[in-house]
């Protein structure tokens, strides 16, 4: 830890000179709420939003933990589907 010339300690930010990002105002996230509504058009805007350039980090974060849901719950559904369409098909050969 480094001392400053008064003799208090001298904390160091890793941010210090790095632009910061402007914040996302509450009608920046209703506009995005919105959007996520439409069916199709979301998806589209996720990956716009997520991949793009010049899109805010944090919007950028949110359209990225979004998709990674989107993904797993995605696999649970088409897992689950299959095992439902497994049982069922298995059924109609059942011999008594």
């Amino acid at each position: 830890m480094q001392v400053n010339p008064n003799g208090y300690p001298q904390t160091h930010d890793p941010n210090w000179g790095k632009p910061v990002a402007p914040v996302m105002m509450v009608k920046d996230w209703l506009i995005v709420s919105l959007i996520m509504i439409i069916p199709l058009v979301n998806i589209i805007m996720l990956f716009v939003w997520a991949f793009g350039d010049g899109t805010n980090p944090n919007k950028r974060n949110y359209c990225r933990a979004a998709l990674i849901m989107f993904a797993i719950l995605l696999g649970l559904y088409l897992l689950i589907f299959i095992a439902l369409a497994s049982v069922i098909a298995g059924l109609g050969t059942v011999e008594y």
